[in-house]
């Protein structure tokens, strides 16, 4: 058997390929069309016949043979990275580039030691964030769930054997292939409807409808401008049947499905997010410091106190005291153990270890309102009369109508509205009627009619029709300037984000012979039942809890604006006289005015996927960091846009499989914890920054400072290194540090800039200390012009460093208070620890080793006083930083 004639798709030719307007339907053994589904792709028959196939099916041989040449029914799965691919991947960070510069001057210069531990923290830092992102692709692929898992197909043993109806696994569905769909259904497939009963699918994971769409199996054109999934015949992969039953035939499976086509157009590189940029900023400012430091001190050396090379050790020491070396380690230990922790609490999977700090910085968080702000299920309103008044009867009829629909035309299961009226309904007012006999919902007429005996009135039946509200108005006895009056009533309630509903009534002789569509004729208007989408439970209190946190939220949907509006009021979001934006007004703007209209308007409606990206993008553009959850293969484009993908776990395969976090559920409460998760490690990373570069600085100029005073080097290499190796031990308490609350009521953003501002304000602070510490060396008994100068000096500015840097370590961080809470945490107890380090090292048996003697006990008393008068400087110091934070302007 050759190839298998198909029908030809968007992947044929790439995603922007045309979706409408098909040339007319070729001769079978040519495929049909170049525009992929829609109008103009032929009728059922033709395309059965391109297929070779029929009603029967196909033969066992047959799909054998389809099924080895257009191979599984399946979507190809990301290629999740092995472990050593992670470990290089790690290696592609500006710091870790840092500091294997480092190291390799260090060898240059022979210092093996310092080249070593920074070889060390490479090594430790690359492992704990390969490790990190391997967890997390492990726990995706724990998540990973086929579209569906088993397809009712019709198949035969051979052409003389009439075909059987059978269960067979997805991914042995070949093109050709009849299947059988009905209510819950996942369609396994891109399918052509043959015969369709009552059919309603969910394709919101496609195009982002809350409501389910109709489809009907004719061959009616569909009207022009109507996109591919707005074809009443075809139905695709990633959506489901929410009523209704169908026979389809199976035109394009696995990697040639509309599905697969969109999944490919994500496959782009992502632009730097808000955590590399920072990053990187960061590191270039470093990098140049770096650059800068040794040539001077070499410079200095040479020209004011005759020495050459012999201070390039020392220069190397400055230049690596001025870097954070545990910076990696930090921060890849904070990302893990919050990756971790949202994993094991809250079953959030961060599948992208530096999205946690993303997640920690965004302050637009863009989603659509489709289950997160509501339900995916709608709620009745109420019942309204002829002038629009409430009036219960009108729900008690509507719920007449459900019930005995249900009961009678022996439906799987009511559909959704029905649902929402039997749930409002009085159980009393449902038996008080007996059954005569139903007509179901049918898409293409719109309506429902019960037929029932009402008690009492003897020999008349009673029909209660129910549906949309100009198919009950044109077969209602109504005035035309009447129908007018309550059509218009209806449209000012769908206005409002309501669905509406209308409810007529007729009587009838009784009879025996069956009802018919003919009967729907001469109603009474009885009004209407409106309808609004049920609140998600969570939803208030999780809008709350992300306002506290400085989040602000933007809706972009594409439901009616009415409806879009309706969440928001019925949630409390305030909107303003332009809140809400149709997308269209989105197409005619240039990127600029597009980005000062997404940073004042809160709602976006009828908004296309490209639409969704845009907007994103340009909030990206004003400053701002987005997250973006969503869960369709249509929100695919803005989950790439954002800085930060969100997807729930039961979202598209696709759309899952582009997020940098994965949620259990779809819950607004859930990414409050995934950003506050995020502030917390993103806030201890800040501030072990802005720390350890400040005081790094502050003894950087003091050292240069001290090499141009004095007559021999400030410090020796080996002292210098020690020195750094004790304050970057403690530092690992920084990854287990417990913010402030209030460092989580705000954003937290690695600004190049303000990090800038504060090492070098509270860096001169700690280099006037240090110079203040010399004051005191000169003044000390054993000061310069005896024989232990060097030694003493050297001791006491060691001493001196360490004591600083615990100072620091305790009165910088943001939101703390000294002697804050009752027991000491781990920065209280590092700083302690490195304290007791710079106080009993030099006296003790290893000070000669490095140089160190035992400083006399004046020289302590009079350091006493140098670290108070610092405490109280770093004190206001601080109390003024946070006061300029404060009076900023809010971005509006």
């Amino acid at each position: 058997m050759g190839p298998v004639p198909r029908i030809a798709s968007a992947s044929d030719q790439g995603a922007e390929a045309p979706l409408a307007g098909a040339t007319p339907t070729p001769p079978a053994e040519h495929v049909v069309g170049t525009s992929g589904y829609g109008p103009g792709a032929g009728t059922a028959l033709q395309i059965l016949r391109q297929l070779d196939s029929g009603p029967r099916g196909l033969t066992e041989a047959q799909a054998a043979d389809r099924l080895a040449d257009s191979g599984e029914n399946i979507l190809l799965a990301r290629q999740a990275a092995s472990w050593p691919q992670l470990l290089l991947r790690s290696l592609h960070d500006p710091f870790t580039a840092v500091l294997l510069c480092l190291g390799l001057v260090s060898a240059a210069v022979f210092a093996w030691s310092t080249a070593c531990v920074i070889l060390l923290l490479v090594a430790v830092s690359c492992v704990l964030r390969a490790s990190g992102e391997y967890q997390a692709d492990r726990s995706m692929a724990g998540l990973r769930e086929l579209v569906a898992t088993t397809s009712t197909v019709v198949r035969r043993a051979d052409k003389e054997v009439p075909p059987t109806v059978r269960e067979i696994p997805v991914a042995e569905l070949v093109p050709g292939d009849i299947i059988k769909l009905g209510a819950g259904d996942l369609v396994p497939a891109d399918v052509r409807l043959l015969r369709a009963s009552g059919l309603t699918v969910h394709q919101a994971a496609l195009t982002g409808e809350s409501a389910p769409v109709a489809k009907s199996a004719g061959d009616i054109p569909s009207p022009d401008g109507s996109t591919v999934f707005g074809q009443p015949q075809w139905c695709f992969q990633g959506s489901g049947v929410a009523s209704g039953s169908a026979t389809a035939v199976v035109v394009e499976t696995g990697a040639r499905t509309r599905l697969a086509a969109a999944q490919g157009t994500t496959a782009r590189q992502r632009e730097a997010s808000a955590f590399d940029r920072s990053v990187h900023g960061i590191s270039w400012i470093l990098i140049r410091f770096m650059l800068l430091t040794p040539p001077l001190v070499l410079m200095a050396n040479a020209a004011l106190r005759d020495r050459g090379l012999e201070t390039l050790p020392f220069a190397v020491a400055v230049a690596v005291g001025l870097t954070p070396e545990m910076l990696p380690v930090v921060v890849t230990n904070c990302l893990a153990r919050g990756a971790s922790r949202l994993a094991r609490i809250h079953g959030v999977i961060v599948k992208r270890l530096p999205a946690l700090h993303d997640l920690g910085a965004v302050d637009v968080l863009c989603l659509d309102k489709t289950g997160t702000l509501t339900q995916d299920r709608p709620v009745v309103a109420q019942g309204l009369d002829a002038d629009g008044q409430d009036d219960p009867g009108v729900l008690a009829w509507a719920a007449v109508n459900s019930w005995w629909t249900l009961q009678l035309a022996d439906l799987p299961e009511p559909d959704s509205l029905d649902e929402a009226i039997l749930d409002a309904a009085d159980e009393d007012a449902l038996v008080a009627h007996d059954g005569v006999a139903a007509l179901p919902f049918d898409p293409v007429r719109r309506l429902s009619t019960a037929v029932v005996r009402i008690p009492g009135l003897l020999g008349r039946h009673t029909l209660v029709v129910k549906g949309a509200v100009e198919a009950v108005l044109e077969r209602c006895v109504l005035e035309e300037d009447e129908r007018r009056r309550l059509s218009a009533l209806a449209a000012g309630a769908a206005e409002d984000g309501l669905r509406v509903l209308a409810v007529g009534t007729a009587e009838r002789p009784a009879r025996t012979r069956d009802y018919t569509l003919a009967d729907e004729r001469g109603l009474t208007f009885i009004g209407f039942v409106t309808f609004h989408d049920a609140l998600a439970p969570t939803a208030a209190a999780a809008l709350a809890a992300l306002a506290e946190r400085g989040v602000t939220i933007k809706i972009l949907t594409g439901d009616h604006p009415g409806t879009a509006a309706r969440a928001c009021r019925d949630l409390g979001i305030p909107l303003g006289p332009d809140g809400v934006l149709t997308a269209d007004r989105v197409d005619a703007l240039t990127h600029t005015e597009l980005t000062e209209l997404a940073r004042r308007t809160p709602v976006f409606a009828r908004c296309t996927p490209e639409d969704k990206a845009r907007i994103s993008a340009a909030l990206r553009t004003g400053g701002h960091t987005v997250g973006f959850l969503g869960d369709g293969v249509n929100d695919l484009p803005a989950l790439r846009a954002a800085d930060v993908g969100i997807a729930p776990r039961d979202a598209a395969d696709v759309a899952r499989e582009s997020a940098d976090v994965v949620l259990a559920e779809k819950d607004l409460t859930a990414v409050d914890h995934a950003i506050g998760a995020g502030r917390y490690s993103s806030g201890n990373v800040a501030t072990y920054l802005r720390i350890t570069l400040s005081s790094n600085v502050g003894n950087v100029i003091a050292m240069l400072a001290a090499g141009l005073l004095l007559p021999f080097l400030p410090m020796l290499p080996a002292q210098v290194l020690v020195q750094n190796l004790c304050f970057d031990t403690v530092q690992l308490a920084f990854a287990y540090d417990r913010p402030h609350p209030s460092v989580l009521r705000r954003p937290t953003v690695l600004s190049p800039r303000d990090v800038l501002r504060f090492i070098t304000g509270f860096g001169v602070l700690n280099a006037v200390a240090d110079l203040a510490t010399f004051a005191v060396l000169a003044l000390a008994p054993h000061g310069p012009g005896t024989g232990d100068d060097e030694a003493i000096f050297h001791s006491g500015w060691f001493t001196e460093n360490l004591l600083t840097q615990a100072l620091v370590m305790v009165l910088l961080r943001a939101g703390r208070r000294l002697f804050e809470g009752r027991s000491i945490d781990p920065i209280g107890w590092s700083a302690a620890a490195l304290a007791v380090v710079g106080l009993v090292l030099p006296p003790s048996p290893l000070g000669p080793a490095l140089g160190l003697t035992t400083l006399p006990i004046e020289y302590y008393l009079l350091l006493t006083a140098v670290l108070a008068l610092y405490a109280t400087g770093l004190v206001v110091a601080r109390a003024r930083y946070e006061r300029h934070l404060s009076g900023r302007p809010a971005d509006p």
